[in-house]
Formats: C-alpha cells, sequence, structure tokens
C-alpha cells in the first residue's frame, strides 16, 4: 500500500507541483487549500504524513498542527513556509513537528525530510522503547488498597474481548484505565479510537461512529470512515456512554451482537471486529429508571464492571500523585523541577477533592506557576484551598451542637452530613445513595423525615417537617 501524504497549502500552484511530484516519487497523495479541509480529510481517512503551510486563509498553521496531533498523537508533519522564523520553526518543533522547511522549496529537501520522518515513524511504532514509554504514559500511579485492586481487575480484564463498563466520577482517570486495559490486551499493536459522546450533537453522533456516504445528509460531500471503521482491529472506547441517545443506543447494541453496523445513507453491511469499552460517571441504573438508557445495552456493556474510586477514598496516594505530576511539569515546562513541602503534602491529604485526580493535578500546576521560589511552602498554598480543608460550613446548615439533646443532635448532624452530600452530586439522589453506603429508598425516607430541600429551607434536626 502506497503511503498517503496530505499536502496542505493555499497556494494552488504549490499544491499541483508538489503533489505530482511526490505522485511520481510513488506517493499516494490528498490535498487541502485550508485549515478545515485539511483537518476534514484528516478525520476522514487519516494520512500517514502532512506537508502543511503555516499561512492559511482561515487560521493560523501552527493551531492546525496542535488540532492534528490531537487527531492523530504519532503523525509526522512537516511545516513549509515562505515567512519562516527561527522563532515559529522553534515553537513548531515543541509542538510536535517533526521538521521546518522553508520556501522556495527544494524537492530533493523534501524528499530527504519525509523519508527521515518516516522511518523514525516506523522505528517508534516498532521498538521496544516506544512501547515502554506508552506504558508509563499510561501507567496507574498508587500502591493503596483500592488502587492495587483496580490493577489487578485491568490485568485479568485486558486478555479477554469481553465488553468492560467503567463507572466513577469526573477526574477519576476513567480514560487511563481504558488506554491501560488496551494496552496489555491482544489488540494493543492497533489503534485505541475514542468517542466522547457527550461532546458532539446529537444530530452527528451516528455519523461519527458509523460514518456516512456521500449524499447521505447536506454538507455529506464524500464518504466518510466512521470510528467502527477506524477501531476495526483495535479498541473502542464510548467515554460518557450515558449521554447517548436512544436510538444511537439501539444501533451500538446491535454492533455488540452482530458486529456489524451500515454507514449512514448506506444499504451494505460492513463487518466490524472493535472490543468495546465504555465509561460513565451517571448512575445507568437510576438512567435506566427514567427511560433514559437501554437495560439490554447496560447488560451487553457491563460484562466487566470496573468502578474507578475516587481520590478521597485514596488520599495516602497524594505523595506519589504529586511526585508524578512535578515530574511531568518540569519536563513540559521551562519552570524547572519544583518541591512541595512536605506540611503542603500533608495538609493536601486532608483536603476532599471532589474534582478528583484532575483536580490535584491542576492546583499543583497552580502552585508550580504561582509560586516564585523553587520550593512551595505554607505561605504560597491559596486561601480559598485553605478554605475548603477547614471546611467553613454553610450559613444555612444545622449545627449539632445546638441541640439540646442526643436525639436531637444526632438528627442534626444527619441533615448536615445529607445535605452537603447531596450538594456534592448536584441533587441526584441515586448517586448520592451509592456513594455513602445506603439503599435509595432509605435515602429517600431520611431526606423527608429530616425535611431536606434543595434550596435548604426546612431542614430541621428534630426529625419533623420544616415549614
Amino acid at each position: 500500500m502506497k503511503v498517503k501524504i496530505l499536502v496542505v497549502d493555499d497556494e494552488a500552484s504549490i499544491l499541483q507541483s508538489l503533489g505530482g511530484a511526490l505522485e511520481d516519487e510513488g506517493y499516494a497523495t490528498s490535498r487541502a487549500a485550508s485549515a478545515r479541509e485539511a483537518l476534514e480529510e484528516a478525520r476522514k481517512e487519516p494520512p500517514d504524513l502532512v506537508l502543511l503551510d503555516v499561512w492559511l486563509p482561515d487560521r493560523d498553521g501552527l493551531d492546525v498542527l496542535k488540532d492534528l496531533k490531537s487527531l492523530h498523537p504519532q503523525l509526522p508533519v512537516i511545516i513549509i513556509s515562505g515567512h519562516g522564523t527561527i522563532e515559529t520553526a522553534v515553537k513548531a518543533t515543541k509542538m510536535g513537528a517533526f521538521d521546518f522547511v522553508e520556501k522556495p522549496l527544494s524537492l530533493d529537501r523534501i524528499l530527504i525530510s519525509i523519508e527521515n520522518a518516516l522511518k523514525l515513524c516506523r522505528l517508534e511504532k516498532d521498538s521496544s522503547i516506544w512501547k515502554q514509554k506508552a506504558a508509563r504514559s499510561f501507567r496507574i500511579t498508587g500502591q493503596c488498597e483500592v488502587v492495587n485492586a483496580l490493577r489487578e481487575q485491568i490485568r485479568m480484564a485486558a486478555p479477554s474481548d469481553a465488553t468492560v463498563l467503567i463507572t466513577g466520577e469526573n477526574g477519576t482517570g476513567k480514560e487511563l484505565v481504558a488506554r491501560s486495559i488496551h494496552q496489555q490486551s491482544r489488540r494493543a499493536q492497533n489503534h485505541m479510537i475514542e468517542v466522547n459522546c457527550a461532546a458532539i450533537p446529537e444530530e452527528l453522533i451516528e455519523s461519527e461512529l458509523f460514518g456516512h456516504e456521500k449524499g447521505s445528509f447536506t454538507g455529506a460531500t464524500e464518504r466518510r470512515q466512521g470510528k467502527f471503521d477506524q477501531a476495526n482491529g483495535g479498541t473502542l472506547f464510548l467515554d460518557e456512554i450515558g449521554d447517548m441517545t436512544l436510538k444511537t443506543q439501539a444501533k451500538v447494541l446491535r454492533i455488540i451482537q452482530e458486529k456489524a453496523f451500515e454507514r449512514v445513507g448506506g444499504a451494505r453491511t460492513i463487518r466490524v471486529d472493535a472490543r468495546i469499552i465504555a465509561a460513565t460517571n451517571k448512575d445507568l441504573h437510576d438512567e435506566i429508571d427514567h427511560g433514559r438508557f437501554r437495560q439490554d445495552l447496560y447488560y451487553r456493556l457491563n460484562v466487566i464492571p470496573i468502578r474507578v474510586p475516587p481520590l478521597r477514598e485514596r488520599l495516602e496516594d497524594i505523595p506519589l500523585l504529586v511526585e508524578d505530576f512535578l515530574g511531568e511539569l518540569s519536563y513540559k515546562s521551562a519552570l524547572g523541577r519544583k518541591e512541595l513541602a512536605g506540611e503542603v503534602v500533608e495538609l493536601m491529604q486532608t483536603y476532599p477533592w471532589y474534582g478528583n485526580v484532575r483536580e490535584l493535578k491542576n492546583f499543583i500546576e497552580r502552585l508550580v506557576i504561582m509560586t516564585p521560589g523553587r520550593v512551595v511552602r505554607m505561605e504560597h498554598v491559596p486561601r480559598d484551598f485553605l478554605d475548603g480543608v477547614r471546611g467553613r460550613p454553610d450559613n444555612d446548615d444545622p449545627d449539632p451542637y445546638a441541640c439540646p439533646t442526643l436525639k436531637e443532635a444526632r438528627n442534626c448532624f444527619e441533615a448536615r452530613y445529607l445535605l452537603r452530600r447531596l450538594r456534592d452530586n448536584d441533587w441526584n439522589v441515586s448517586l448520592t445513595a451509592g456513594r455513602i453506603g445506603v439503599e435509595r429508598s432509605h435515602l429517600h425516607r431520611k431526606i423527608k423525615s429530616l425535611g431536606i430541600r434543595e434550596n435548604g429551607e426546612g431542614v430541621r434536626g428534630d426529625g419533623k417537617n420544616g415549614p
């Protein structure tokens, strides 16, 4: 199969001459005169290499480089420009460009750069160095009991082709778990394709998943592969599957059952071999009860259930996570390696971290950037974080210490505790019940007996409903 090169330039003469010359050298080419065309082409049929002009009519070429690397991280991109500067070349290289070639273009120079880029790409894909690098990227940090149990679940689930349903709060690392499963599976040499079901508009989700035929709807000017096509032989990760429409759920269920689908607007049945890993932060039992999620799809997905614990259940891992993030930040930025004083790390182990590992990573980055010295000390910790550690109560929370009897104090504490947990979970009763370890029906009775209301009014500690 010929190597496919995407040439992106707003000058028609360059597209024609450079594309023709590359085809004479035995390469297959596709051409784009704008950023929009380039990204559409890259999504439709991923190229093996891109020649990208910095100056495009609709966007900066470096922004396009960033988007291409986001779509296909290992895609080699060679920047070409007639207005190049050393600063632009350095910036492009830092963003992942393989080379920077100035206009007027020398065909010999271009061909040598293409050959070197493709050679390096093959070496990275085939070598054990690249595999080790990938393994480090998908490593799950932590040594506590729940993390060790999570790693063991991943180790046992990875070799099979069974569907996996990953549940957990936002920011816990569900995608990391999915990638770890893929990397330890027999499909690791092929792609893991990710779809964020919550980020794609409802009218486009089917086209994104299954592809479409030319003319199937307004704007469908060409046939396009869907994510299932792209994941053939590998893994398809359906993130936030709880946000998928019922109509699309029915089609996904059929694919899981029959390993076949039709493109939007097509009649030909396409067979596919892709392992399905799904993830959600929603309570799917509650979604099923409310008619928003298919029960039969849930059972198909939930062959191997894996729950990712929130950070507050593994606070002892925070020192290890801090070291990982500090090392990553020192590698990616020019700020140098910084350290956190021991008392700061200890303080972080008392914080609830409702945003989980993602919140922790963002907070460490904030400390590293905003601390002038090499060591982050207590005086550098922001005030809002300290307030969160102290757990400053809201004015409308009941105070158990103001109650004259033990019974009233107990009811008062329960009301305060449940009100906090309900607020944390956006008043999702089913989700709250699961996280605090009680039955939904029991929690409903408690809410009613304690007079808890969403606006906080009527909360009383004597067990009677409020006004």
